[in-house]
């Protein structure tokens, strides 16, 4: 990071990913910073019937429903305390994470992050692309088009308004 009149920028160096770092129980999460929107203070939240249990419900955000992901239960982990929403672009529309943090812009050298092997993704699904590490705590790098599932974009066109 750099300091630009007063405010943190992320370095652009060549050849590294810049990522936006969330804390969600114990655990980072880095986002590739091209999928995020914006971060913000948590909504209310609308359950979805038939979602799953990862998937919170829907938040009004930006005057449109949003399906709002809690990344802890997406990763195995307990629920932790959402502090921030992070809205980020996927098709066929926006979605939240509920993340207990959002630490900064953090510019990843590809040395620092790892391929997940073959066995691994396939426990995790398609959600994490990589692994690494940051201040010596482990990163995931999570896959923004991968976290909600098409079913759920469905159970939203069909629940009542």
């Amino acid at each position: 990071m750099t300091e630009r009149d007063g405010h943190l920028v992320p370095d652009r160096a060549p050849g590294r990913a810049a990522s936006l770092v969330c804390r969600v129980a114990t655990r980072s999460c880095a986002i590739p910073l091209g999928a995020v929107i914006e971060t913000m203070r948590p909504q209310p939240i609308e359950p979805i019937a038939g979602a799953p249990a990862f998937i919170l419900g829907l938040a009004i955000i930006r005057g449109e429903p949003v399906p709002v992901v809690d990344v802890a239960r997406l990763l195995g982990a307990e629920a932790g305390r959402v502090t921030r929403f992070v809205t980020l672009r996927t098709a066929p529309r926006p979605i939240a994470l509920a993340v207990d943090a959002v630490h900064g812009v953090h510019a990843f050298a590809p040395e620092q992050l790892s391929r997940l092997p073959a066995l691994a993704g396939a426990v995790v699904g398609d959600a994490i692309t990589a692994i690494g590490a940051l201040d010596a705590r482990l990163v995931v790098v999570l896959e923004a088009a991968r976290l909600v599932p098409p079913a759920v974009f469905e159970l939203m066109e069909r629940a009542p308004s």
